[in-house]
């Protein structure tokens, strides 16, 4: 019996040092806690800690001190200090998930199968689009020349194809390669691939924005298909935010580790709304300049005041869902910290984003100052998460991965199987 019992307690060296950083770095995090939640009870089981929603995060942060209505030049080098690091980070991340599945090529199935964890691959096109827009804001002007700018509109196109892959392919495997979920089981992460989209459609805005000073014609196939990204994510967005609104209503709120989650979907509200402001503005010169057609020439006119109405409308139904998600906040009260307060920053961030959008294009004061208030709590916000996973990380209490669990289970069951038989003999 003691050799039986000895491989459960044993410890191998892929769960140590690291190969255990290495092996556990998932595109998501669940704590072993919230794990075993999920089985013992009918809880959703929301994976509130993600890697590359830190690249979302911080990318966020940096574009909005880049872009604040009432700005200075120190907000300028602090959005590039941001900006930095927000690079070194996805870098990091993008070695390490490499070395990740090369060494445990097993892994990727797993996660794949995981209809939680497979969900937050929509977090890479979403973070590499803010780091496209911050290199359209900083490092063309900074630098100049034309290559800058095909370099910047290189990445959306590489930005956009995965995408519009991840938004396609990960839902379809969730209705017809995954396991059967329980409504009750259905999380706001499930937003993520279908939000890419969208996010890499108002990156392709900033984009075209430089870009119709090179080739007008690049400028707008860009803009066009930004609108088709946005009517790949947006409409689909809407329609998964009602399957989510009416999970809560029947199922109540998540756990108080994952409650953060409640705040996703201000993400495609304030990041389509913000897209579709700046694709509107840019349908005027494109189509003036380049139509060959038959459209009206007053159509650019009208894509603008339509993009206006639609984000001003998006607004508020962002605006309702923020009051709902602040009055769930403070139902909870006492919730603990996680990385799934990374949660918050973006998109609390891409609303602020739309506001200051919406101020600039009224010329209201009000939209103005209330999108700089709505900034800087965000940049505050991103401050008090870094920190506090900064040591989480020192003290390593973030390297856990759930979907390692169904290759673990049958692997000790065979080597606890092979002693026995050992034994036997």
């Amino acid at each position: 019996m003691a050799e039986l019992d000895q491989p459960a307690t044993a410890i191998s060296k892929h769960d140590v040092g690291w190969r255990r950083v290495v092996r556990n770095f998932t595109p998501s995090y669940v704590s072993p806690f919230i794990q075993a939640c999920t089985i013992c009870i009918v809880v959703p089981s929301d994976t509130p800690h993600r890697w590359f929603s830190v690249n979302m995060g911080t990318g966020i942060a940096s574009v909005l001190l880049n872009t604040l209505p009432y700005n200075g030049s120190w907000l300028y080098y602090l959005s590039v200090i941001v900006f930095v690091l927000n690079v070194f980070l996805f870098v990091v991340f993008c070695i390490i998930t490499a070395v990740r599945y090369s060494l445990y090529p097993r892994i990727f199935p797993a996660m794949i199968r995981h209809p939680v964890q497979s969900m937050f691959l929509g977090t890479f096109p979403i973070g590499f689009a803010s780091i496209i827009n911050m290199v359209v804001l900083v490092c063309v002007p900074a630098w100049g020349g034309e290559w800058t700018v095909r370099f910047a509109w290189g990445l959306w196109i590489f930005d956009a194809i995965v995408s519009v892959v991840v938004a396609m392919s990960l839902p379809a495997l969730l209705m017809m390669h995954m396991q059967e979920l329980d409504l009750s089981s259905m999380t706001a992460v499930w937003l993520l691939p279908i939000v890419s989209p969208i996010v890499c459609s108002a990156s392709g805005a900033v984009v075209a924005d430089v870009l119709v000073e090179i080739s007008l014609e690049h400028a707008l196939w860009t803009v066009i298909v930004s609108y088709v990204l946005w009517g790949i994510g947006m409409p689909m967005a809407l329609m998964m935010m009602t399957i989510y609104l009416q999970r809560l209503t029947l199922h109540k709120l998540p756990p108080r580790a994952v409650i953060v989650s409640v705040f996703l979907p201000l993400g495609p509200l304030g990041q389509g709304g913000y897209a579709i402001q700046k694709l509107g503005l840019l349908m005027p010169t494109v189509l003036t300049k380049t139509h060959n057609g038959t459209l009206p020439g007053v159509a650019g006119d009208i894509f603008s005041t339509l993009g206006f109405m639609i984000a001003l409308i998006l607004w508020g139904f962002g605006l309702s869902w923020l009051f709902f998600a602040l009055t769930s906040i403070a139902y909870t009260r006492n919730f603990p910290f996680n990385i799934g307060w990374w949660g918050f920053t973006f998109p609390l961030g891409v609303f602020a984003l739309s506001t200051c959008q919406i101020g600039r294009e009224l010329g209201s004061k009000f939209f103005l100052v209330l999108g700089t208030i709505f900034s800087v709590a965000v940049v505050l916000l991103w401050i008090l998460v870094l920190v506090r996973t900064v040591v989480g990380v020192v003290e390593g209490k973030v390297f856990y991965a759930p979907c390692l669990a169904e290759l673990e289970v049958p692997s000790r069951r065979e080597h606890a199987s092979s002693i026995a038989l050992t034994a036997v003999r």
